[in-house]
């Protein structure tokens, strides 16, 4: 029987020869040269003046808040439709995040509902990016600049996705990125935060080293704590970072072999992606039944993985989110479905994978 897992990393030679020759030079492993490189790389990649990495995802969208100054007892809006890690970054520095339903067509933060979201303590917007797409990014700037809010992009599943030529992430204030072991380049665990004022990446990086002036110093002026990167993990990200333009062209074809496989079923919803912009972070369902058919794929050896909860619905929220409706992400919560999403996907594992569903609704119907 095949084993087609839902999602792995990918490393090779190069590698393991860039950490030996790491090691065999005498690096210093912690936070130095290496990952100044590594956030040039970033920062050319996505057109932003300024990249500082960190930690990880998480800890990137709590400092992007800290670093625009909220505090505790400030509010910012949050879809209700994405990773827990997102309204978690706020909680953990004091800022309580109100959660807003999302669009159906492309499960990002929907504008209407967050103006109605709004309130006086209301001090930004995270836009999370969610599997890469994203709606009309003009149209969320100029949302955040009428109501006077910063703009936070969570893009942890968007590198590689762009809007009008732009990269996600680098229409805000400041945009976040993850590289934990499900994305499209990885290095483990760490986060990349870009913006394009010098001002907030000087305030970031104090706010990753302790709240030091300067490197090599123990002259702390402001409040920081220690979220760095590392070299190792700066150097892995180098050598993914060269199959990154492969990597972003090998996802969007997965995504079409796909829609070509699936089309004609019609019991399988996909969302609207526009694959000149748009690099899926990993192939979404939506169907009836998606752990009945997940059980199905299980026993082909195929490897599915639930779309998140809404974040209501998640215990730690659910008190303060009590009778309260998210109609759309609720629908696409219950209905969403990851299939098998590596850029190491061979076609013949797409074709399979398509072929074992179209069983799984023939035998249904029959």
């Amino acid at each position: 029987m095949k084993n087609i897992p839902q999602m792995e990393p990918w490393f090779d030679e190069a590698e393991t020869r860039a950490v030996t020759a790491y090691m065999q030079s005498g690096g210093w492993i912690t936070e130095f040269k290496k990952t100044e490189e590594f956030e040039k790389v970033i920062a050319a990649f996505t057109g932003a003046s300024y990249c500082v990495m960190t930690t990880n995802g998480t800890i990137s969208l709590s400092l992007a808040l800290l670093a625009l100054g909220l505090k505790s007892g400030d509010e910012v809006l949050v879809p209700n439709m994405t990773m827990i890690a997102t309204p978690n970054a706020a909680i953990l520095v004091g800022v309580r995040p109100v959660l807003v339903d999302v669009e159906p067509q492309t499960l990002c933060i929907d504008l209407a509902k967050a103006k109605e979201a709004i309130t006086p303590k209301t001090k930004a917007l995270m836009y999370v990016a969610f599997n890469g797409r994203s709606g009309d990014m003009q149209k969320v700037l100029a949302f955040c600049k009428q109501h006077n809010i910063f703009l936070i992009e969570d893009s942890a599943q968007a590198l590689g996705s762009f809007w009008g030529g732009r990269h996600l992430g680098a229409f805000g204030e400041i945009g976040s990125f993850s590289f934990s072991v499900p994305k499209i380049i990885t290095t483990g665990q760490g986060g990349a935060l870009i913006t394009a004022r010098e001002d907030l990446a000087q305030k970031l990086r104090r706010l990753k080293d302790f709240g030091r002036t300067a490197g090599g110093t123990d002259i702390h002026e402001e409040w920081g704590w220690n979220f760095k990167f590392t070299d190792v993990q700066a150097v892995i990200g180098l050598e993914q970072m060269k199959k990154l333009p492969w990597r972003v062209k090998r996802k969007r074809e997965i995504w079409q072999r796909y829609a070509d496989g699936l089309s004609g079923i019609k019991q399988i919803e996909l969302l609207p992606t526009n694959l000149t912009d748009t690099t899926p972070w990993f192939i979404d369902i939506f169907v009836d039944d998606p752990d009945a058919l997940a059980a199905h794929l299980k026993e082909k050896g195929i490897g599915t993985r639930r779309v998140y909860p809404a974040i209501h619905t998640q215990k730690i929220y659910a008190d303060a989110y009590h009778g309260k409706s998210f109609p759309v992400s609720e629908r696409s919560a219950s209905r969403g479905l990851w299939l098998p999403s590596s850029s190491k996907l061979y076609d013949s594992e797409i074709d399979y994978v398509a072929n074992a569903i179209k069983m799984y609704y023939d035998k249904e119907r029959s």
